[in-house]
């Protein structure tokens, strides 16, 4: 049933500056934009990260106290310690400190300047199957 991951939606009340902070990132920019929405394609298979300004975020998983709700979705990276220094280096604070899952599965998490939880791990079933491509 849940054949890959499609779009990842992160809420920011200040979207210029989360489109800013993750354009350096990822070293590219949004290709798609509509106002108050800002879209980026990542990664091998060309994911997608979606940027939503909280205004526009109504009903569409609001608790109580207004904020949206989340999940931690967890990116492939090659090096968790050099992701997670780098995302520190940029603004985010650190989250769940690096640690082992099992084995050839390490992972990380921050929360970004805008209060997104982002999470960061070395899988090795990601690397069997881009290896397998």
């Amino acid at each position: 049933m849940l054949r890959g991951l499609t779009t990842v939606r992160f809420h920011t009340a200040d979207l210029a500056a989360a489109e800013r902070w993750y354009t350096e990132l990822l070293g590219t920019g949004p290709y798609f934009r509509r106002p108050g929405y800002a879209e980026f394609r990542i990664g091998d298979y060309e994911h997608e990260l979606g940027l939503l300004d909280s205004k526009y975020v109504g009903d569409l998983g609001a608790h109580g106290d207004g904020h949206a709700a989340g999940a931690v979705i967890y990116w492939h990276v090659d090096d968790v310690r050099s992701a997670l220094d780098r995302l520190v280096s940029l603004g985010a604070t650190a989250h769940e400190p690096v640690r082992e899952f099992g084995e050839g599965f390490v992972g990380a998490s921050v929360v970004d300047p805008f209060g997104n939880i982002l999470g960061i791990m070395q899988n090795r079933h990601y690397t069997e199957i881009l290896a397998a491509r």
